[in-house]
């Protein structure tokens, strides 16, 4: 399940850690196994006993060989993809799309920021980092459960949608009315978003810089924005 064509093959992902596996026992994903120690299943009976059928207990240095974090000798488990086949932004409904996110790291991160914020939907380029990869889902701790990621060409799917692009200058986040709901566009890391869906932004939007730093982590930024677009709008 490490290796994208073999997750692919079977339509499977692996989660682990305690966190993240209690998330996807609560969530509407289907789980096919659960490797755990006898700890993990004795002190969450009560979201584990449904789940009988597919637990497997092992020991702490079993746990540790299998798992691809540095030190897991809690529990890890295997659910199935869930599909998105259609995406629908809702009237007034906030969204962020991602344009050639390439870390699983800053993509799981963007996951839990944007839960965080109570924004569910993400519109991810088709050379996004993928969704189900496993540092992608141990770095949004639980919170891919809720938040539904779209893949697909952005440029079509932007094309006269209100695009809030982010960049270096534009205008100030600090004044931003997002009440009308819309789509915030993050970059790439290292090159921005691409000029191709420059050409369907709606508005330029910036965090204002007080220090020197060349720039801001895509996460960060991404983080920055909906606090600044929550604050704005419930003023």
């Amino acid at each position: 399940m490490q290796l994208k064509k073999y997750r692919n093959k079977a339509q499977s992902f692996l989660v682990e850690g305690a966190k993240s596996v209690l998330e996807l026992l609560t969530s509407g994903y289907e789980v096919t196994h659960i490797i755990g120690s006898p700890s993990f299943f004795r002190d969450n009976a009560d979201i584990t006993a449904k789940f009988d059928s597919i637990q497997q207990i092992a020991s702490e240095k079993e746990l540790n060989r299998i798992s691809a974090l540095k030190n897991n000798s809690i529990v890890l488990a295997v659910a199935k993809y869930r599909s998105v086949d259609t995406f629908k932004l809702e009237k007034d409904e906030l969204c962020i799309a991602l344009d050639r996110i390439r870390d699983p790291g800053n993509l799981g991160t963007i996951i839990r920021t944007a839960d965080w914020y109570g924004i569910n939907k993400l519109l991810c380029s088709t050379d996004c980092a993928d969704f189900y990869n496993p540092k992608t889902i141990q770095s949004s701790m639980g919170s891919f459960t809720r938040v539904q990621a779209y893949y697909t060409n952005l440029l079509e799917y932007l094309e006269g949608q209100r695009v809030l692009g982010a960049v270096m200058e534009g205008d100030s986040v600090h004044q931003i009315n997002f009440s009308q709901g819309g789509i915030i566009l993050i970059g790439n890391e290292a090159q921005g978003i691409s000029n191709d869906l420059g050409s369907v932004v709606t508005q330029w939007i910036s965090i204002p810089k007080y220090g020197s730093a060349e720039s801001l982590n895509a996460a960060v930024a991404t983080a920055v924005i909906c606090d600044n677009i929550r604050r704005n709008n419930d003023q």
